[in-house]
């Protein structure tokens, strides 16, 4: 059936400075695992929602159990697509991220919703949902166990990350995030030469 995965982040900065820290959060010391990022596509759309599509690149290390399974020359690196909407009237920006590659293996889609909190203008809230699964035969439990757990690790990077882009682009201090998540570093070995997937074609669709 999969794993799903919701939160809800309450970040006391406003919506337009978590925008903006949004958009230079890569590269960043909590967030090492991300190799490359690319815009891929990007459109002002006659409503002035602002529509993009990019390219990442992340590391993709196996559990223990798993690197005894699987082929020595597999990929270690996933390729991961995420679309945004950003809607500068409502002040939203919604995301959704998927990987290309691995999808046999494991595939996570994550939604994210950034949004002006209305109890507190001054503040964002970030609601954040995954589905995380698998078709492996025999397999998918275990690895959806790993998959949810690698995802809580990788979206506290994630906030770590977000706040350091904050407290760069802020004259004060920097900002506080009401719940603590932890953060942690991941080594990674050097990857395979691979080339990576392109797209000129406009998207089909946004989330």
């Amino acid at each position: 059936m999969g794993r799903y995965f919701y939160s809800e982040v309450h970040i006391k900065s406003p919506w337009d400075q978590v925008l903006a820290a949004f958009w230079q959060r890569y590269p960043n010391p909590y967030s090492t695992h991300v190799l490359t990022e690319d815009v891929l596509y990007r459109e002002v759309t006659p409503s002035n929602h602002l529509l993009s599509r990019k390219l990442l690149t992340k590391t993709n290390r196996l559990p223990g159990w798993a690197e005894r399974i699987f082929p020595a020359h597999m990929a270690r690196a996933v390729y991961v697509l995420e679309d945004s909407i950003v809607d500068m009237e409502a002040n939203t920006l919604i995301t959704k991220t998927w990987n290309l590659n691995h999808d046999t293996l494991m595939t996570v889609v994550e939604r994210c919703m950034f949004e002006q909190d209305c109890s507190r203008p001054t503040w964002t809230k970030l609601s954040r949902e995954a589905w995380i699964s698998s078709s492996l035969y025999g397999l998918a439990r275990p690895i959806q166990e790993f998959g949810l757990a690698r995802f809580k690790s990788n979206q506290a990077k994630a906030m770590r990350g977000l706040e350091y882009a904050l407290s760069r682009i802020q004259t004060e201090a920097p900002p506080h995030l009401l719940d603590d998540q932890g953060a942690s570093s991941e080594k990674h070995k050097p990857l395979p030469t691979q080339a990576p997937p392109t797209s000129t074609q406009k998207p089909n669709q946004f989330v």
